[in-house]
């Protein structure tokens, strides 16, 4: 078989894998179950995998990484997007990630997985970074500014998938808009005193 066609088929079990995780659950989801969502032998995912932990890991890593690249598609283009960004986002992310959220905690909740989950993590905040930069060019903010607003958004985006609780997206809301509008507040005064010393 060619590299690239394994590379393929390996990425296409992750991704199988990972939709039956989280459909019937982490203690629900026996290898027999996973090898039929596949289409092959229990034998043929224990050798692109090693085991059914590596399995597990590999595919919450690769497709949770692929959840996050969707929800930083959708972010802002300019300061004025943001707000229908901050009224939209939670409920569509909900919608369409919700269940895989629920697995992802399932995961590196439990102590098996902790030492994966602290890597998962570490890489997180290395891609919000990366995020962070890009969105701070076009929102005109200091990267600083933005990755905070990046993890407060995003943490009460994941809090209402898995719980739809209403008031502590609010809650989390409220304190991105007052920071913006501490922000323009900030930017306003440093123009004016910039102009005055004009």
């Amino acid at each position: 078989m060619d590299f690239n066609r394994g590379m393929e088929r390996r990425t296409e079990f992750l991704e199988r894998c990972f939709e039956t995780f989280c459909e019937h659950g982490l203690e629900n989801t026996s290898l027999q179950k996973l090898a039929d969502a596949c289409g092959v032998t229990n034998g043929a995912l224990i050798y692109y995998f090693g085991s059914k932990d590596n399995l597990i890991v590999e595919a919450t890593a690769h497709c949770m990484a692929k959840v996050e690249n969707d929800f930083m598609r959708e972010a802002p283009e300019n300061f004025e997007a943001i707000e229908g960004f901050l009224q939209e986002m939670p409920y569509l992310t909900a919608k369409l990630h919700g269940t895989k959220y629920r697995f992802m905690y399932q995961v590196y909740a439990s102590p098996r997985y902790l030492e994966q989950g602290k890597d998962f993590f570490r890489g997180v905040n290395v891609r919000y970074g990366e995020y962070a930069k890009q969105l701070s060019q076009k929102l005109n903010m200091s990267k600083e500014f933005v990755h905070g607003m990046i993890n407060i958004f995003v943490r009460a985006c994941v809090h209402y998938a898995l719980y739809e609780d209403e008031e502590y997206l609010k809650l989390q809301l409220d304190v991105i808009r007052v920071s913006l509008k501490l922000f323009i507040k900030e930017k306003k005064q440093m123009i004016g005193n910039h102009e005055g010393e004009m």
